[in-house]
C-alpha cells in the first residue's frame, strides 16, 4: 500500500510536530484539534518552527510556505475520509483512544492504516476498537518530531506485516531510523529508559547524591546529552508518571512503581519545562 495522503488527530506538541514532519516530506496533511483555539496554536507553534529555521538559514522561504501549503486544519473528523494513513496524537488515555479510534474506523477508507502515538498503552487493546486490527499499528514518535531522529514502530497481535512493512516506508521517508517493537509495556526505549529515569528520582529522593551531581554524573561520565533529571522536566513529570504508573500495572515490577516524590510533584503542578518548574526552575 502506497501512503500519500496522511492525518494527524490532536495538534499539540506531538501532533503538531508530526504533520510537521510530514509535511516537510512531501506529504498533504490534515490535522485536527477538538476546537479552534487549540488548532490555531498549534498551527501556530508549526508555523513559529518553520519561520525559525528560516531565520537560521535552515530553510529557504519559498519552502517554508510549500511545507505550511500542505497542512489543513480541522475540526471536523470527516476531513479524514480519504486518508491513506491517519496517526493518533492524543493524550495517554486508553478509553480517549478507543473511542478516536472507533470513531476512525467508521469515516476512514476501509485500506486506510490507523497509528497510534502512544508511548506505553497496548496497541492491542487500541486495535480492539475497530473492525480493521490488522491495519492498526503503534507509531511512537519522539519529542521534537522533526529533529529526532527515531521511529519506534510497536507491532500490536493483531496487526499485518503489509501493514508494519508500509508504515516502516512511510517511517524511512520521513528521514526516521526504524526499530519496531512488541506490544508489550513501555515497548523498547521506555522499557529501558524508564527504569533509569526512575531510579535517579529515588537516588534524589532518598539522599544519595543532588539533582546536579546526578545529571552531570550521567552527562560527563556516560556522555548522555542531558542529565536523567534534566530530561524528565523536559519529557514532563506528569507524562512519565501516567508511563510508570501504566508499566508497573501491567508488569508488578517494582522498578517501575512511581517514586513517590514524582507523585507529590505532579500533584503540586510542577511537572517540569512546561510548568515553569520540575527538579529545576525555569521561570
Amino acid at each position: 500500500m502506497k501512503i500519500e495522503k496522511v492525518g494527524v488527530v490532536g495538534c499539540g506538541l506531538m501532533g503538531a510536530g508530526i504533520a510537521q514532519s510530514c509535511a516537510q516530506s512531501g506529504y498533504q496533511v490534515v490535522v485536527s484539534e477538538i476546537n479552534d483555539d487549540l488548532l490555531n496554536k498549534g498551527l501556530g507553534a508549526i508555523k513559529k518552527t518553520l519561520a525559525k529555521s528560516v531565520e537560521k538559514g535552515k530553510l529557504a522561504k519559498e519552502e517554508e510556505e510549500a511545507i505550511a501549503g500542505r497542512i489543513k486544519g480541522t475540526t471536523n473528523t470527516k476531513d479524514f475520509s480519504d486518508r491513506d494513513l491517519v496517526i493518533e496524537a492524543a493524550i495517554e488515555n486508553m478509553d480517549l483512544k478507543k473511542k478516536i479510534f472507533a470513531e476512525l474506523d467508521g469515516i476512514c477508507p476501509p485500506n486506510a492504516i490507523l497509528a497510534s502515538n502512544t508511548s506505553c498503552l497496548s496497541v492491542t487493546e487500541i486495535a480492539s476498537a475497530t473492525k480493521r486490527p490488522d491495519k492498526v499499528v503503534g507509531t511512537h514518535f519522539f519529542n521534537p518530531v522533526p529533529v529526532m531522529a527515531l521511529l519506534e514502530l510497536v507491532k500490536a497481535l493483531t496487526t499485518s506485516e503489509e501493514t508494519l512493512s508500509a508504515v516502516r516506508s512511510f517511517g524511512e521517508s520521513l528521514g526516521k531510523t526504524i526499530i519496531v517493537a512488541p506490544d508489550k509495556p513501555g515497548f523498547i526505549v521506555n522499557r529501558l529508559l524508564g527504569a533509569f529515569m526512575l531510579e535517579s528520582i529515588r537516588m534524589l529522593e532518598n539522599g544519595i547524591a543532588t539533582r546536579e551531581d546526578i545529571d552531570n554524573g550521567m552527562k560527563l561520565g556516560a556522555n548522555h546529552p542531558m542529565g536523567p533529571l534534566s530530561l524528565a522536566d523536559f519529557v514532563g513529570l506528569d507524562t512519565m508518571y501516567y508511563i510508570a504508573q501504566s508499566m508497573y500495572e501491567e508488569l508488578k515490577d517494582p522498578k517501575f512503581a512511581p517514586p513517590l516524590l514524582l507523585k507529590r510533584m505532579v500533584t503540586a503542578g510542577h511537572v517540569g519545562r512546561k510548568s515553569g518548574k520540575g527538579f529545576y526552575d525555569y521561570q
